[in-house]
């Protein structure tokens, strides 16, 4: 009996720091008006008046938008819309670790909260079929489908968070292929961000970025046909194909 209660005590702690955050976070929006005027002009489309914000708010900005990024995990909204204003607000080079780091601490938050939550719990917030699809997949696949997620966002980000927790995916593996998988899209939105009031047609950076995210959607086009539950064209998985994943 208290051999169980030791491993069911970390597990305790660790749902609730989660739902503490979780709740710390809502909090936040709703009571500190820089925050809440941020994510109204995220939620609109307004960057424009989320860059006037930020650069207002002089180093406080830096702070409104991890913030910003961290209510992500409760609030979805597209993740490119934060990339693009660190960008432009604060440059390539603060701008790029910045929003890692984000980045970074949104996705082991969402980890926590699968972790606590559990499978069956997730399957009923964020949908039973895109779970099941998504726990397959990292059930048979190992790294590969959570770095692919990470390189191009066909996986909502909240949902490649919260089932690996779920599922108990180890946390070195997720830490590095959130990090890693991530490094590319943020560097490709945050440097045309930060170039944003030059961009043209005819700029060689902004068809550069084009054709690198198309790169990525077509390495990433196994684990999007998966997601939508779509086989290859015989309706199921080769076994080359899961063998290669199983390698990876």
């Amino acid at each position: 009996m208290a051999a169980r209660d030791r491993h069911l005590r970390p597990k305790v702690v660790a749902a609730a720091v989660a739902v503490l955050v979780t709740a710390v976070l809502v909090a936040l929006v709703l009571f500190v008006p820089a925050l809440n005027d941020a994510l109204g002009h995220v939620l609109d489309g307004d960057t424009g008046a989320l860059r006037d914000q930020l650069r207002d708010l002089g180093v406080a900005g830096a702070l409104v938008l991890v913030a910003l990024v961290l209510v992500h995990t409760v609030i979805p909204y597209p993740a490119e819309l934060a990339l693009a204003v660190a960008g432009y607000v604060y440059g390539f080079w603060i701008g790029v670790p910045l929003m890692l780091g984000a980045w970074l601490l949104t996705g082991l938050l969402g980890y926590a909260l699968g972790r606590s939550l559990g499978r069956p719990a997730a399957r009923g917030l964020l949908g039973a079929d895109r779970v099941d699809r998504l726990a397959a997949m990292l059930e048979d696949a190992g790294a590969f489908p959570l770095l692919a997620s990470r390189l191009v966002p066909v996986v909502p980000f909240t949902l490649a968070s919260v089932v690996p927790g779920a599922l108990r995916v180890p946390l070195p593996r997720f830490a590095w292929t959130t990090f890693v998988g991530y490094v590319p899209m943020t560097c490709i939105v945050v440097l045309l961000g930060g170039r944003l009031e030059h961009l043209s047609p005819t700029d060689p950076l902004l068809w550069l970025a084009v054709a690198a995210i198309l790169a990525m959607l077509f390495a990433a086009r196994p684990l999007l046909r998966r997601v939508e539950g779509r086989g290859p064209r015989d309706g199921g998985t080769s076994p080359g194909a899961t063998a290669g994943h199983r390698a990876a």
